[in-house]
């Protein structure tokens, strides 16, 4: 009887957090931090997502993103044994704010909660999701330019950086 009652308390440690929970903390901790909030739905199996996350980890321009952003990440569209990975309430909040092209999607927030952009800044409203195209940088240039103070430098390196997604 212990054995089970210890495997429920291993199975229960290991749920994904839910979406919401995840976006609550983010908000929380960037109130407390005086920062923005990056959040990224993704998979396991996302390309793009995975070259979303290397450009924002690149040394050139990790600095900024963490000065600036308290990012995190909602699992959704998984397969076979990958669901498990999924947070749950995750897909529903990809749709809710306008989640419909794929990932990377990604959402801003203020330290308050309230939504500052969402992906879909593509010509047309489509998704840009990890910007590679020189149009789809500078779009995404501009908005970090809109939301943080960026400097000039910073705002080459993560130009330079996201551009390198294209090739």
């Amino acid at each position: 009887m212990a054995f089970s009652f210890f495997g429920l308390i291993s199975k229960a440690q290991d749920a994904p957090k839910t979406a919401d929970e995840i976006l609550s903390s983010a908000i929380a901790q960037a109130k407390q931090q005086h920062k923005k909030v990056l959040i990224m739905f993704h998979a396991s199996w996302c390309g793009w997502c995975k070259r979303m996350d290397a450009s924002i980890e690149d040394k050139s321009c990790k600095k900024y993103f963490d000065d600036n952003f308290v990012i995190d990440h909602i699992d959704i569209m998984e397969h076979g044994k990958e669901v498990a990975l999924e947070n749950p309430g995750g897909q529903a909040m990809y749709e809710k704010y306008g989640g419909a092209e794929g990932i990377p999607f990604w959402l801003i927030f203020d330290e308050n909660g309230n939504l500052l952009s969402t992906s879909n800044l593509a010509e047309g409203g489509h998704n840009v999701g990890c910007p590679a195209q020189e149009n789809e940088v500078n779009t995404f240039v501009g908005l970090l330019k809109k939301y943080t103070s960026i400097s000039d430098a910073d705002a080459k390196a993560v130009h330079d950086r996201f551009i390198k997604n294209k090739g």
